[in-house]
């Protein structure tokens, strides 16, 4: 991507609906990979192995070579049946977490009002990469007072008690900013071009106030290239949140500190 081509702007009212698209999409990438690890998990693979045989067994569906090559497809459909049960079993077992983890985002704050949100601290940013015109993705970054509530505006379909109005909500820099959100559409991932993007966050949060002390993002091995690109950045664990799915696949929260920040930026 050339500098004449590609472009970093702040999030416009046209946006809306392309952004929570992306932000719930985002959220639900992980399902898919953790069906797809879960299907070729070991344990996974045995019992499949396992049931398909005692199918076979109790039918008689054994490979029949005096019949030549048609003689070995009776074992198939077994596999091809219980193939099917294990992967809508495993589907089943992990939608609700990541369901309700993308509804727990779209519900937040920041999202019901995004400009008005990301106005609330001159160290917050919600920021569109481009290429040639085209949505490539994006990153929001909270230095705000908020920025480490997980509060929601509404609860099971309910409005919360804590719903604030955009007047109530409190202005000022927090010494801990959080990565909210950090997209990248797949054909452009390759490229790298997801370093730039968090490089552009990361540079925002630090220098446009000194009261930020310190950056933190919510990580999973599901959504692989953004993991990476994060501990490329310099951040390292600060603590585990959670598991999530049928194997409990881990989510940690990574913390970038202004002195590494600016010892990385000093060495480049």
């Amino acid at each position: 991507m050339t500098a004449a081509d590609a472009r970093i702007r702040l999030y416009e009212a046209s946006d809306d609906k392309l952004v929570k698209f992306s932000i719930g999409k985002a959220s639900m990438e992980g399902l898919a990979v953790a069906n797809r690890n879960a299907f070729f998990h070991p344990l996974t693979l045995s019992v499949w192995m396992a049931m398909a045989c005692i199918m076979i067994q109790y039918l008689n569906w054994w490979p029949k070579p005096e019949y030549g090559f048609i003689g070995y497809l009776p074992p198939l459909p077994a596999f091809g049946c219980w193939g099917a049960v294990i992967l809508y079993l495993i589907d089943w077992f992990n939608r609700p977490d990541f369901e309700d983890a993308s509804l727990d985002l779209l519900r937040r704050p920041d999202v019901a009002d995004i400009a008005n949100y990301y106005r609330r601290s001159p160290s917050s940013g919600f920021f569109i990469l481009e290429y040639s015109g085209n949505f490539v993705g994006l990153i929001a970054i909270d230095a705000s007072k908020d920025s480490q509530s997980q509060d929601t505006l509404m609860d099971k379909g309910k409005v919360s008690s804590s719903l604030k109005s955009k007047h109530a909500m409190p202005q000022g820099t927090s010494y801990v900013a959080t990565i909210r959100h950090f997209y990248i559409d797949e054909p452009y991932r390759k490229a790298g071009i997801q370093e730039d993007l968090l490089a552009h966050a990361i540079q925002h949060a630090f220098k446009a106030d000194n009261a930020v002390k310190e950056i933190k993002a919510p990580t999973t091995s599901l959504i692989l290239y953004a993991q990476k690109c994060i501990r490329d950045a310099g951040f390292t664990l600060d603590k585990p949140i959670g598991k999530f799915g049928i194997y409990g696949w881990k989510f940690d929260l990574l913390v970038l500190r202004r002195a590494q920040w600016e010892k990385q930026d000093t060495v480049s």
